[in-house]
């Protein structure tokens, strides 16, 4: 299993990024994938994540502004970020979770970065 984030960069606040995850080696359509990300000297956090049947599960303080997404064909789940400020600058991580095995794997990171 491999998962290739991409797509960060450095934005203005309400600015606008979108990021790609792409699988290789399983399908995006039967598991769970989510979007976590970490600052530095903080904690990984759970960003959104989509389940096998399309749901979509987003934390507090991105609600309204990020969209999760999937394209089955292209076995790829992004993540729409809008109006983004300076507090969601961090590395984010793609994570997928088997649901055959409850096996973890994870993407590289992909670092955003926001300015004021």
């Amino acid at each position: 299993v491999q998962l290739q984030a991409s797509g960060g960069g450095l934005v203005q606040a309400g600015g606008s990024l979108r990021l790609s995850c792409a699988a290789s080696g399983i399908s995006f359509r039967s598991n769970t994938v989510s979007w976590y990300r970490q600052a530095p000297g903080k904690q990984r956090e759970l960003v959104a994540a989509i389940i096998t049947n399309g749901r979509t599960n987003y934390a507090d303080f991105v609600k309204g502004r990020f969209t999760i997404s999937r394209d089955n064909g292209k076995n790829t789940v992004y993540l729409r970020m809008n109006s983004l400020k300076p507090e969601d600058a961090a590395v984010y991580y793609c994570n997928v979770l088997l649901r055959a095995t409850l096996e973890n794997y994870w993407g590289q990171g992909t670092l955003v970065t926001v300015s004021s």
